[in-house]
C-alpha cells in the first residue's frame, strides 16, 4: 500500500478540528510498527495534535521520527493512556487470539465518544504471518461485545494478501466515565 491508501483508510474516521476548539487532540496508534499509519494519522490530524505510537519493537519505533511520542510497550497489557480522542489499530489486532480483554483495555483508554479505527484484512482465516484476522461482520460483533457503539465501515482497498483490507470506526459510549 502507498501513503495515499493509508490516508484513505483513516480519513473518514478522523473528525475535522472544531474552530476555536482550544485543546490538543490526543490519539494513539497501537501496534504502530515503523509508523506508516502513524504518519497518515499525523497528516490527517494536522499540527498541534499529540500522537502516541506504541509498539513492542523499539527499533521499529525509531523509524517514526520526531513529532510523535513513541512508547515501547505491549498494547495487550494496561498502558497509562487515558481520555484519548481516538486510537488507530491497523494490522495489529490480528496478532491477538483473545481480543475481548484487549478491546476492554482499549475502550477504557478512550474518552466518552472517543473513536477506535481498526484496519484489517477482510477474512476470518489466518496464516502464520497474519494469524487471527477478522472480517468487518466479525468486527461488528466484537465491537458490540466490547461495549463500543456506532460501528461503520469507512473504506476498503485491494490487497495482495487476502484480497482486500477495510477500515472501520467504532465509538466509545458517551454516557460512561473514562477509566
Amino acid at each position: 500500500m502507498n501513503h495515499s491508501d493509508l490516508v484513505a483508510l483513516l480519513k473518514r474516521g478522523i473528525p475535522l478540528p472544531l474552530a476555536g476548539e482550544g485543546r490538543v487532540r490526543a490519539w494513539a496508534d497501537l501496534g504502530a510498527g515503523e509508523g506508516a499509519f502513524t504518519l497518515a494519522l499525523a497528516e490527517l490530524l494536522g499540527p498541534g495534535a499529540h500522537i502516541t505510537a506504541v509498539d513492542k519493537d523499539a527499533q521499529a519505533l525509531r523509524a517514526i521520527g520526531h513529532g510523535v511520542e513513541t512508547r515501547v510497550a505491549d498494547f495487550t497489557r494496561p498502558l497509562d493512556l487515558h481520555d484519548l480522542d481516538g486510537i488507530v489499530m491497523a494490522n495489529s489486532l490480528h496478532f491477538v487470539r483473545n481480543k475481548a480483554p484487549v478491546l476492554e483495555l482499549v475502550r477504557d483508554m478512550l474518552r466518552p465518544g472517543g473513536r477506535l479505527i481498526v484496519v484489517e484484512y477482510s477474512t476470518d482465516r489466518g496464516n502464520p504471518w497474519v494469524p487471527h484476522p477478522f472480517t468487518y461482520a466479525t468486527w461488528v460483533r466484537m465491537a458490540e461485545a466490547a461495549g463500543l457503539q456506532g460501528t461503520e465501515q469507512l473504506h476498503s482497498v485491494p490487497s495482495r494478501y487476502f484480497g482486500s483490507m477495510y477500515s472501520a470506526l467504532s465509538l466509545s459510549p458517551k454516557g460512561r466515565g473514562s477509566g
